[in-house]
């Protein structure tokens, strides 16, 4: 594909990855790609893009790199080190890193890319796996404004809301203050399903109301099925969700914000992947629930 817009390197393609990178395919970016499972580059190439065997070989001739790995420890693997990122990609290449991570790593991977002459943008999302594949992400990016600016139409080719929240590590904070609220919200909505449950109640009916009101919110139009069908194939996965919750306590305590309730809901969190539940939608905090209320909960 020969055209005038910027090569891209595409490293993770996971839940999210996979159809964020089919996305720019179909906007008519040349996306090179790379991740841990053969299958998924193959994915990648019969979507049109070109598959790497390596970070080095998927970095060495892009404009753009954007990665979209598990967490902090996976970013710095990919971004460190002889077979890296930064020392691999071209000086002056952008790296988006559109993983959920610690501020600090942000900050950190910012500093060190800037020896490199590479530019760095946090540009972590929300909106799970269905906002990946209809490319309506909340994306929000902390960063330079001049590299969001040049980010922007890759940035809309995955996203709907796309907003620069700050400097480095801005992005991140903002991903965990979101993380924070889905997870409160999961919780009540969790507990209002087994209530209304427990009490007889035609539970469709009552979220559609529901749903309708001030208790209406993104989260339950989104995890609506998941409750009624008890259909907790992840588009989100508890796992991950710990991990978030992690990274806005220990960020809340680094400044001095209580989060009482978004305490009790990691302990939550925590306890639901400790029953084997980690591989679960984020929705699965109703089996939790469950369990509290002594209803049998399904294998």
């Amino acid at each position: 594909m020969s055209n005038n817009l910027p090569k891209v390197a595409w490293i993770g393609l996971g839940i999210m990855g996979s159809p964020m990178s089919e996305n720019l395919i179909k906007a008519g970016y040349d996306v090179t790609g790379h991740t841990l499972e053969q299958a998924k580059i193959d994915r990648l190439v019969a979507a049109g893009g070109t598959g790497a065997a390596s970070v080095a070989e998927a970095v060495r001739d892009a404009d753009v790199v954007i990665t979209m790995v598990p967490a902090s420890p996976q970013v710095e693997a990919i971004a460190y080190g002889p077979d890296g990122i930064l020392e691999n990609a071209r000086p002056g290449a952008l790296l988006i890193d559109m993983s959920s991570i610690t501020p600090q790593t942000s900050v950190d991977l910012a500093k060190n890319a800037k020896d490199k002459g590479i530019r760095v943008l946090d540009a972590p999302v929300s909106g799970g796996e269905a906002g990946a594949v209809e490319a309506v992400l909340s994306i929000m990016a902390g960063g330079e404004q001049t590299d969001f600016d040049e980010a922007q139409p890759i940035l809309r080719a995955l996203g709907r809301t796309i907003v620069l929240c700050g400097p480095h590590g801005s992005g991140q904070t903002v991903k965990a203050a979101n993380q924070l609220i889905v997870a409160v919200n999961i919780q009540a909505c969790a507990e209002a399903v087994v209530f209304l449950e427990k009490s007889g109640v035609d539970l469709a009916a009552a979220l559609d109301v529901l749903g309708g009101g001030l208790a209406g919110s993104t989260v339950l139009a989104r995890k609506k099925d998941n409750f009624l069908k008890r259909d907790f194939a992840p588009g989100f996965r508890i796992d991950l969700h710990h991990k978030d919750m992690g990274i806005v306590t220990d960020a809340a305590r680094n400044v001095g914000a209580a989060l009482p309730v978004g305490a009790v809901v990691a302990q939550l969190v925590a306890s639901l992947r400790a029953q084997g539940d980690g591989g679960l939608d984020h929705s699965a905090l109703l089996r939790s629930v469950e369990r509290l209320s002594g209803r049998p909960v399904q294998a």
